[in-house]
């Protein structure tokens, strides 16, 4: 049962990749979705099996590597962690799957995408299931390379070429300091095996352990797009099915997934728990006010997915691992919900994505925006919903470290989350409330999309309301020990009856207060005053000409400031691309073609011309010539047949004997070739 959910999803691409022509494009949908559904099903068993019924399994294929007392095998370890996350990835790629028959019903290379589709869900399969780090290594490059090959699956457009190549540089960066990682775990632990390395660790040197856990960070940053990378808004030029997927179950969670992972790894590095809080929180809270005034409808749920990340990072640095791994699973639904519902809209509007050209659609699309709804709601962490359980209980736990660290990431997280409502509800005001602005005949084609999109969207919906309510006891409750050792929280690192019963209601309450603000300003002013805060140049009738001019100065500075991401790619392109483009002309003038062209093949080639040139010059024709060029050749060869007896008078006694060997040597082979040339000479 175990292997069947690694190979199934591997079958199911292989087949609709290789086989694509022979089957067609609906034998593709047919065995892609197959192998997916009974995928999850075997999911819920082994979910069962190993989380409920607390019985992890353990496979060993064969050996890998085994050199010296290096033993890497193929293992795969089923523990509570990694049955918890297969519940989100095999789940939503199921869906997303069954959503995508539809989506990409015109497109002509269905098979092509079903079979990338399917091999990314295997990859994030094999990250999630290996038993030590090179297998986690293997699934871990998988699926940066097939999110290449999705990102750019319209790879004759110069954004989507763009995107995936902005999206794989900015990850390898991020895998080559993962890489040094692995090389340093083996150096201090002498093996990758989980076991191995966590049974260890309290008796390994914290500075070794801080290394090891920043060269992991660093991965995990790349591969989740924390703060100073930029590639996750950019990789919305894919197919929205991609966007799901990616945003969702796979490839941003990767990071997280590795970090949890690495639990007893973080507990004994204080420093990197320390930096990782204020990573999360900054980034939680860079990634909420950018999405505040964008205007792109999937680049704004791209940003939210970047600040629920922050949160995720929030939670790990605070030591709090199963409620990361809690608000990455109830995250994952409701924002499937989100892309997939977007991807409607989208489809059914001509494929426009600007907010400012839509809206009005609530009576278009009445179920659309009931799933954008749920989805929104759950986003903003309103109590019941399912984002509440998790997204909430993090910023508490914040509070409750009571430390300034905490108390910084309580505040940046509860700015988050009152940000995250106002710019969700200002995209369900001007996609879905106000004035219709697109085009008549837009509106006219607009229509609600089939049974394979309506499918995913309820069942998402349904998770987006109740998991985080069911689930919560099991994954985040006191005193549960489901994770039992797959996750390992240093005793004095536990604040979570803390943050339970210890601090004031204002403070638990204040977040959803700011939400609900947020979310209700967000409707009036979008809904009933739209003009002046879509044009924010423009003030309020009643102010003076020059406050006039002084606020819409002002208004157009923020507005630029956010709509244009902290200008970070101004950045970017100016002191990083430019800068290395300036070297890497420098490098390639004088260093690549200078340097090294002048001491290698191009000087080489030069001097042995040359040289011959001017052998050649030699060979006069003149018979004086010649006679005078065999004189000083005789000469020489008499001055180097007798030059030791020259320079030190006796050849022959035993304290020069040693000092003069090589001098011998020399005479004899010049004799040699005398007598060579010599002999030719005479023949």
């Amino acid at each position: 049962m175990y292997l069947n959910i690694l190979m199934l999803p591997l079958l199911g691409s292989v087949i609709s990749g290789l086989l694509g022509r022979k089957i067609g494009v609906t034998g593709s949908h047919i065995i892609t979705i197959s192998c997916l559904i009974v995928t999850s099903i075997l999911s819920i068993l082994a979910f069962y099996e190993v989380g409920v019924c607390d019985s992890p399994v353990s496979i060993q294929l064969t050996s890998w590597v085994n050199s010296e007392y290096l033993n890497i095998s193929w293992g795969f370890l089923f523990d509570s962690l990694t049955v918890s996350m297969l519940i989100p990835v095999l789940f939503i790629s199921t869906l997303v799957h069954l959503y995508s028959t539809n989506y990409m019903a015109n497109d002509p290379h269905n098979q092509r995408f079903f079979s990338y589709l399917s091999l990314f869900t295997f990859f994030m399969i094999v990250l999630v299931t290996g038993d030590n780090y090179l297998v986690l290594f293997l699934g871990w490059e998988g699926i940066g390379v097939v999110s290449y090959l999705l990102i750019n699956f319209w790879y004759t457009r110069i954004a989507a070429n763009k995107s995936g190549i902005l999206a794989l540089t900015q990850n390898r960066v991020g895998d080559a300091l993962f890489s040094l990682g692995l090389f340093s775990i083996f150096w201090v632990f002498g093996n990758l095996d989980y076991s191995t390395i966590f049974s260890l660790v309290p008796y390994i040197n914290e500075v070794s352990l801080t290394i090891i856990s920043f060269l992991l960070l660093s991965g995990a940053i790349a591969k989740s797009a924390q703060l100073g990378t930029t590639w996750l808004p950019w990789s919305m030029e894919g197919p929205t099915p991609v966007s799901a997927l990616l945003h969702a179950a796979t490839l941003v969670t990767a990071g997280i997934y590795l970090l949890v992972r690495s639990s007893p790894l973080l507990e004994y590095s204080p420093t990197v728990l320390l930096f990782i809080i204020w990573l999360g929180a900054l980034t939680s809270f860079f990634a909420a006010s950018t999405g505040l005034l964008q205007n792109d409808m999937k680049r704004i749920i791209a940003f939210s997915t970047v600040s629920q990340l922050g949160y995720m990072f929030m939670a790990i640095g605070l030591s709090q691992y199963n409620v990361a791994l809690f608000h990455m699973v109830n995250h994952a639904f409701f924002k499937a919900l989100l892309f997939l519902a977007a991807g409607a809209v989208i489809h059914s509007m001509a494929d426009q994505q600007d907010i400012r050209k839509l809206g009005g659609l609530q009576k278009f699309l009445p179920f659309t925006y009931t799933a954008i709804l749920i989805g929104s709601v759950s986003l903003m962490a309103l109590p019941w919903m399912t984002g509440f359980y998790s997204k909430d209980l993090i910023i508490e736990l914040a509070y409750a470290q009571y430390k300034f660290s905490g108390q910084i990431a309580y505040w940046l997280g509860t700015l988050t989350a009152i940000f995250t409502a106002f710019y969700s509800f200002r995209l369900i005001s001007l996609v879905f409330l106000s004035y219709p602005n697109a085009p008549k005949n837009d509106y006219l084609h607009s229509h609600e999309a089939s049974i394979s999109v309506v499918i995913p969207l309820t069942i998402l919906s349904l998770f987006s309301i109740f998991f985080g309510f069911i689930f919560s006891d099991l994954f985040v409750g006191i005193g549960t020990d489901f994770f039992g050792n797959s996750i390992f929280i240093h005793p004095s690192h536990i604040t979570l009856v803390e943050a339970e019963f210890s601090l004031p209601l204002i403070l638990k309450l204040l977040p959803t207060i700011g939400s609900i603000f947020a979310a209700i300003s967000a409707i009036i002013l979008y809904n009933n005053i739209p003009n002046v805060l879509i044009d924010l140049t423009a003030s309020p009738y009643y102010l003076m000409n020059s406050l006039n001019n002084i606020k819409g100065s002002l208004g157009r500075r923020i507005y630029t400031f956010l709509n244009g991401k902290y200008l970070v790619d101004v950045v970017y392109n100016k002191y990083f691309i430019g800068m290395g483009l300036k070297l890497g002309i420098t490098i390639s003038k004088v260093l690549d073609r200078g340097i090294i062209e002048l001491l290698g093949p191009f000087g080489l080639s030069n001097l042995l011309i040359n040289t011959a040139s001017n052998i050649s010059r030699l060979d006069t024709g003149i018979v004086t010539s010649y006679a005078l060029y065999i004189v000083l050749g005789l000469i020489s060869i008499l001055f180097i047949l007798f030059y030791p007896v020259i320079i030190n008078g006796d050849l022959l006694t035993i304290d020069h004997l040693l000092y003069n060997s090589y001098i011998t040597e020399i005479r004899l082979i010049f004799i040699f070739i005398s007598s060579l040339f010599l002999i030719n000479t005479k023949s």
